[in-house]
């Protein structure tokens, strides 16, 4: 049997240029957002401090693989707006969904750990 040859399809500079500045648009606007959700964060700081100690280092890495994760998007978004053909938008797609979901994993993992260990530390009587 032949084996069946995708047809090549090339991207127009203009459509991946256009696609590029869109991206850019959208992580400005992403930038101003965590920046807010930032101070937000910040501002909501509390009064109980073990509790409060807790809930800022989970809220923090939640921040922290959250802006990952949406840093790793727009990566991923740039090299495929540069693709060349379908082939290379397949392989660049499988590349960021394997290595999205290992990072997934990991970072529930830690938020998981993070959480239990708030919550163990809240428990605990407040050393004078």
């Amino acid at each position: 049997m032949a084996e069946e040859r995708i047809p090549k399809f090339e991207i127009p500079a203009e459509m991946r240029q256009m696609a590029e500045q869109s991206v850019e648009q959208a992580r400005k606007a992403f930038d101003g957002f965590i920046a807010a959700a930032q101070q937000a964060v910040s501002t909501l700081e509390g009064q109980a401090a073990v509790a409060q100690a807790g809930a800022r280092d989970v809220g923090k890495k939640a921040m922290t693989f959250a802006e990952q994760n949406v840093a790793n998007s727009f990566e991923f978004a740039h090299k495929l707006v540069r693709a060349k053909d379908v082939q290379e938008i397949l392989r660049l797609h499988s590349e960021f969904i394997r290595a999205q979901m290992e990072a997934l994993s990991n970072q529930a993992k830690e938020l998981g750990d993070a959480a239990s260990t708030a919550a163990k530390d809240t428990g605990k009587p407040k050393a004078s």
